[in-house]
């Protein structure tokens, strides 16, 4: 096979606008003058997907402990880079990690670069627990556990490949500290309250030149409330079957309404540091 850089790998903790992303560009590439269907944006793009595992490495992955397939998954991505006559662009939820033998887990000769979405922990505490249909507390856990992961129980077959995530802090570190891969971030909170100018910087960074026309009516296409709608309708094959919805709110600061005291803290602790990084700490101020 020829190296080529050709994946373009949507990165983030679970809740933090990579689906929103995704939607857009769905309709941003459809050109109609109708929104795309959510369930007709390609869901099976996921990095931890088993059927592209089994589909590109002829496997059966259920014979392979974790461990031994994320040996395999750089191999796995390279097959399926080859086979795509466009940009591939695909969702990942794994921290930026390395294998035992020093390889990437996401192979920087087929990667064309990243786009790192992220979100202020307080609220992603908040809507991955609805995501979950899980209490807010067992969520937090979660974020704040370096060995953090989904799909990784052993006694369950899941759809999906076991997702190394760490913690909030570590997940979001993993990616903006990687030197392997050109890489864009994209705060939610710009993405909500500076969209045109957010959006059009992430397409240049992709190097993908449309009007402003274009971009503003995928915009229009990708808004909250159209997701909602379409959710309502035709219900949306990413939701997780236990939740009342994917696209609850998508609100700034929710977590206010929300989180006590004791739980605002258990994320400081842990995510303080990184937060002020990326400037989330005034948040906590307002």
């Amino acid at each position: 096979m020829k190296d080529e850089k050709r994946i373009v790998w949507l990165a983030s903790y679970p809740k933090s606008g990579n689906t929103w992303f995704r939607v857009f560009l769905a309709n941003l590439f459809s050109g109609k003058d109708e929104p795309v269907s959510i369930n007709q944006v390609d869901s099976s793009v996921i990095s931890s997907s088993r059927d592209i595992f089994e589909e590109y490495l002829v496997l059966p992955s259920t014979e392979f402990t974790y461990d031994e397939i994320d040996m395999l998954r750089p191999d796995m991505y390279r097959e399926y880079a080859k086979e795509k006559a466009n940009t591939p662009y695909v969702k990942v939820h794994d921290a930026y990690t390395f294998l035992p033998d020093g390889r990437p887990l996401f192979p920087e000769d087929i990667s064309k670069g990243v786009i790192n979405f992220i979100r202020n922990p307080l609220d992603v505490a908040v809507s991955f627990a609805h995501h979950n249909a899980q209490e807010v507390g067992r969520t937090i856990q979660l974020m704040n556990d370096q060995t953090g992961a989904l799909c990784k129980k052993e006694d369950r077959f899941f759809n999906q490949l076991r997702q190394k995530m760490l913690t909030w802090s570590g997940h979001v570190k993993s990616w903006t500290s990687q030197k392997e891969n050109p890489l864009h971030l994209m705060r939610y909170e710009d993405m909500k309250s500076d969209t045109f100018r957010t959006f059009d910087q992430a397409l240049q960074f992709l190097g993908l030149e449309y009007s402003r026309e274009e971009i503003e009516k995928a915009l229009y296409f990708s808004r909250f409330e159209e997701l909602q709608k379409q959710e309502q309708q035709e219900g949306f094959g990413e939701k997780n079957p236990k939740a009342e919805s994917f696209f609850r709110k998508g609100a700034l600061n929710d977590w206010k309404n929300v989180l006590t005291k004791e739980q605002v803290d258990a994320i400081l602790r842990e995510h303080e540091q990184v937060m002020q990084e990326f400037g989330y700490m005034r948040d906590k101020l307002v």
